[in-house]
């Protein structure tokens, strides 16, 4: 058998291909937890970076992180589930920075744990259209000004195809429907040259787990995480740079499990 050697192997652009440099990502939800790691992930890649979420405030500390890392950021104080504010925070990434390359579709929310037999309509709503709604108003956003070559990675979770045995059934409808709608994006946008793909990850220590206590997070890990451990913020912000990059060009319509094994059990 005669090896076949890829033909667009360059060793000396090796690590160019997990790079960013020249682009730009909108994060969305990037006001605390993992859309913070998100954002400076991507400035750390090399990208300007546009960051949108309901909290101008701590907005503007995630920007101060980007700057840091040299690359220029704007925020735009951005409610996902207002179609008008989605398309604003686009535009002002094009705008301001010129383009929109990447999109991460970061913002959600949990919600309560309502059985479903006393789960308010209203609740049930909200849920999905924060975690579901949100993402199809940012991407179709995105999708109309994204170059061939562009990434959207939708923010998606392990309980989308699993359950914590609690109940939370709006949340985990919304997040098995960011998996469908990401598929479909993926085949729609595929001959436009957009990747689309999703991350789902497993419990990790943000704003949303602090107030988890040792022996519950130890609870959790015992019975759910082979890794023996929660998850770090970095470790998600790492696959969706990844997932933004070159380095991920023939990967589309995927999701990424990021959960320490969750879903081996």
């Amino acid at each position: 058998m005669i090896p076949i050697t890829p033909q667009s192997f360059d060793p000396s652009s090796w690590q160019s291909r997990f790079r960013l440099d020249g682009k730009v990502a909108v994060v969305t939800g990037a006001s605390s937890g993992l859309g913070v790691a998100i954002a400076q992930g991507m400035a750390a890649a090399g990208a300007d970076v546009a960051v949108g979420a309901r909290r101008l405030d701590l907005l503007t500390h995630t920007r101060e992180i980007v700057e840091k890392l040299g690359r220029r950021c704007v925020t735009v104080p951005t409610d996902v589930t207002r179609v008008a504010e989605c398309d604003r925070l686009v535009r002002t990434a094009v705008t301001e920075l010129g383009r929109c390359d990447v999109l991460v579709n970061n913002a959600g929310i949990g919600g309560d744990y309502n059985p479903a037999t006393e789960d308010p309509p209203d609740h049930f709503r909200h849920v999905v259209d924060v975690n579901l709604m949100g993402s199809y108003w940012m991407a179709q956003a995105a999708g109309r000004v994204m170059p061939p070559g562009g990434a959207i990675v939708n923010i998606s979770s392990v309980m989308a195809v699993t359950t914590a045995k609690m109940p939370a059934a709006g949340y985990s409808a919304a997040k098995a429907g960011v998996l469908g709608m990401t598929r479909d994006l993926a085949a729609q946008w595929g001959a436009k040259g957009i990747r689309v793909n999703a991350i789902l990850p497993g419990v990790f220590l943000t704003e949303a787990t602090a107030n988890y206590s040792p022996g519950y997070q130890r609870r959790i890990i015992e019975a759910r995480v082979p890794a023996g451990r929660l998850g770090d913020a970095i470790e998600v912000a790492s696959t969706a740079v990844f997932l933004a990059s070159d380095a991920a060009a023939y990967i589309t319509g995927a999701g990424v499990p990021v959960d320490g094994g969750v879903l081996l059990l």
